[in-house]
């Protein structure tokens, strides 16, 4: 997701959350659910809200000075706590000794939120309110606070000043620690029906036939399907790629990256034991797979594989060679009859 992405106004389903989440109340909110359901704009969204100088029952007004500080991410009552590789990428400012020791080639930026920064965030939480609106502070994907980060949250999570308020956002709140889960209220995020994800990916600029396929392609995650579009990955290579694995042709994901070719392979061994199972297909259309019948112990025996690839896909490894080498595992696994 972009910078210019998060600006926009909400999804339905988002501002129809925020409103919800708004009439409730609570100091820590655990925002859950799977990557491409929006946690990251509906966190956005509700401290937006919580800072509005004349915030409705909507959410935040848009206009106020508050709204224009978040937008330009100079607001000073609210902390943004993300791995700074992801910070970066969303245009959030790092702490002055972060940016200097990253400059200056001391160390690449994290990929983990970082203990140090949590410790800001818990001073931060302890200051007065510069603009009078109370404090929040934000944390997403809270599944990046390793076990030391995340301890020296809890504290002040379970007794919090009595003006911050605490939004975490996770794709996989299960690997969060249970006393973290248990100092937040929980909200499982809303699934968009298939008719709203498609109007919402036509109103980013994707036709409709497009918008479906890639919709099918992510499982019915608009925020995903608009990262496949972004991705620069034709569309109609989804449709082909069951084939193409099948046959070994590298050429059709010459300009995959490697955690796209993971994905997609997994979405396959799903769709294919699904059909062995006699279930319809998720990611793939049922023509799609036409010829390729697999028995399901190689198919069990592949995706095991692939979840051991999935540890190991952020390692700098050649990218041709491992493409070459999970082409040849799919290839492998599809042809087999035993």
């Amino acid at each position: 997701m972009t910078e210019s992405d998060t600006r926009a106004l909400p999804a339905p389903w988002i501002a129809a959350q925020t409103q919800q989440l708004l009439t409730q109340r609570g100091h820590a909110w655990l925002l859950h659910g799977p990557s491409g359901l929006g946690q990251y704009p509906l966190a956005l969204s509700l401290v937006r809200a919580w800072l509005c100088e004349a915030p409705g029952p909507h959410g935040a007004c848009g206009v106020c000075g508050s709204c224009h500080a978040v937008e330009v991410r100079t607001h000073a009552d609210l902390c943004v706590l993300m791995p700074e590789t992801q910070m970066m990428e969303l245009g959030w400012p790092l702490s002055e000794k972060a940016q200097a020791d990253i400059d200056d080639k001391k160390r690449k930026p994290s990929r983990e939120i970082r203990v140090d920064a949590m410790r800001d965030a818990v001073e931060f939480s302890q200051r007065t309110s510069a603009r009078g609106r109370g404090k929040a502070v934000l944390v997403y994907p809270a599944e990046q606070m390793n076990a030391i980060t995340a301890n020296a949250l809890l504290k002040t999570l379970e007794e919090p000043p009595g003006d911050v308020k605490f939004v975490l956002a996770s794709e996989s709140a299960h690997q969060l620690l249970p006393t973290i889960r248990s100092r937040c209220l929980g909200h499982a995020m809303v699934w968009p029906d298939a008719k709203a994800g498609v109007a919402w990916l036509q109103a980013q600029g994707i036709a409709a036939p497009q918008a479906q396929l890639l919709l099918q392609a992510t499982g019915g995650r608009p925020e995903d399907a608009l990262a496949f579009a972004a991705s620069g990955r034709d569309p109609k290579a989804w449709r082909q790629f069951p084939q193409a694995m099948a046959h070994g042709d590298t050429f059709a994901v010459k300009d995959w990256s490697v955690q796209d070719i993971v994905d997609a392979q997994h979405k396959l061994c799903h769709d294919l034991m699904a059909h062995q199972a006699g279930a319809a297909p998720r990611f793939f259309a049922a023509e799609d797979l036409a010829g390729i019948t697999v028995p399901v112990a190689p198919l069990s025996a592949w995706g095991k594989d692939l979840a051991r690839a999935m540890r190991t896909m952020d390692h700098p490894f050649n990218a041709g060679l491992m493409q070459e080498a999970l082409v040849g595992q799919a290839q492998s696994a599809l042809n087999s009859k035993h």
